[in-house]
């Protein structure tokens, strides 16, 4: 068992073993590609209810990289020196298809994953989010406010699940010595992103390519900011490698944005991006408004202080126009291939598909 934790090592990652659980989902099979980059070696634990392994396709037969389809809420038992703690569905479509089960998955894969560091000497991140600050009373959101969550709505089992499992975190290394380290994730998109996952980067990006009208909820002023993939994996990675700080640490774009402002700039993005997509028209299209649904944040705003200060200078360095200039090529390329991943009649569809059957608790 290597005594390590990564840093300082020839060749980067040569000879440390890292877990990513989660690792076939968009951010995890990101965070895989950078540490096969660098000469880690990789295993990765998936249901793959929301992953895939084709966005692992390129590492599947390489001999420093091992897939295994796991439930996080069941114990794995393996020899790692890190562990990245990604796995829970993170979209609403997704979370909420089984609440239940999303508190589970929180919870006791928290705790499971907690338990394996504490045996092998591991250091776990895990990857909370800002939804643990809820419908925020202070803007921009810093690491000391406690957040504003409804506990008992349709969001809770993700919103008070992460916090649940930060609470685990902290828990496991003051009585156990765990070596912990906590992000929280701001809104992050990029290529791999699921078509239909609900998030609002994808849903306007998808509405383009069909040639729908762009849906915005409440008057659409509502905010995000939105850090691209790499930015937030160039992060992750710094913040495990650090020594400064257990966290909890912010890790999103500060750029604040309005729903209303993001789909202007989608629809600019799809006129310069024409395309010829079997059965969809690349015509222009226009912006709806629908009512704004229960417990949606109005505003959300990263203050990453800290993380500049702990993570040598972390900052985002890709603006959200070239950022969306290669999430809608992804997205183009994606669809022409297979142009029926453009449309379901329900978002509820894709979930009992990636499910296989109906979800139990």
């Amino acid at each position: 068992m290597a005594t390590t934790n990564g840093a300082g090592k020839a060749g980067v990652g040569s000879g440390v073993r890292v877990l990513v659980t989660g690792g076939a989902g968009f951010i995890g099979s990101h965070l895989i590609d950078y540490l096969m980059e660098r000469d880690y070696e990789v295993i990765c634990a998936d249901s793959c209810f929301t992953g895939s392994k084709d966005n692992l396709s390129k590492w599947l037969d390489h001999p420093r990289f091992e897939f295994i389809r796991h439930d996080v809420t069941e114990r794995l038992l393996v020899e790692v020196d890190q562990i990245y703690h990604l796995a829970c569905p993170a979209s609403p479509v997704h979370y909420q298809h089984n609440a239940i089960k999303t508190l589970k998955t929180n919870i006791l894969g928290t705790m499971n994953m907690c338990g394996l560091a504490k045996r092998v000497g591991a250091r776990i991140l895990l990857s909370s989010t800002s939804e643990v600050y809820g419908d925020p009373e202070i803007h921009p959101q810093v690491e000391e406010y406690w957040g504003n969550v409804n506990c008992i709505g349709t969001r809770s089992c993700y919103d008070e699940g992460k916090r649940a499992s930060e609470t685990l975190m902290f828990d496991y290394h003051r009585q156990h010595g765990v070596d912990i380290r906590v992000i929280r994730i701001f809104n992050t998109y990029g290529p791999r992103m699921i078509f239909h996952d609900g998030r609002v980067v994808s849903n306007f990006v998808v509405q383009a390519l069909r040639g729908d009208d762009i849906t915005l909820y409440g008057d659409g002023q509502q905010t995000r900011s939105f850090c691209y993939v790499s930015d937030l994996v160039e992060g992750m990675y710094r913040m495990m490698n650090q020594t400064e700080t257990l966290g909890p640490v912010n890790l999103g774009n500060p750029g604040e944005y309005s729903m209303k402002e993001l789909a202007e700039k989608v629809m600019e993005e799809q006129k310069a991006q024409p395309h010829g997509i079997a059965g969809f028209e690349n015509k222009p299209v226009n912006i709806t408004y629908r009512p704004l649904p229960s417990d949606d944040p109005k505003r959300r705003k990263p203050n990453i202080e800290k993380a500049m200060k702990y993570l040598n200078g972390w900052e985002p360095s890709i603006p959200l126009a070239e950022g969306l200039k290669y999430t809608y090529a992804d997205f183009k390329s994606r669809a022409e291939k297979r142009p029926k991943d453009l449309y379901v009649s329900h978002q509820k569809e894709v979930v009992e598909k990636a499910a296989g059957r109906k979800g139990t608790s």
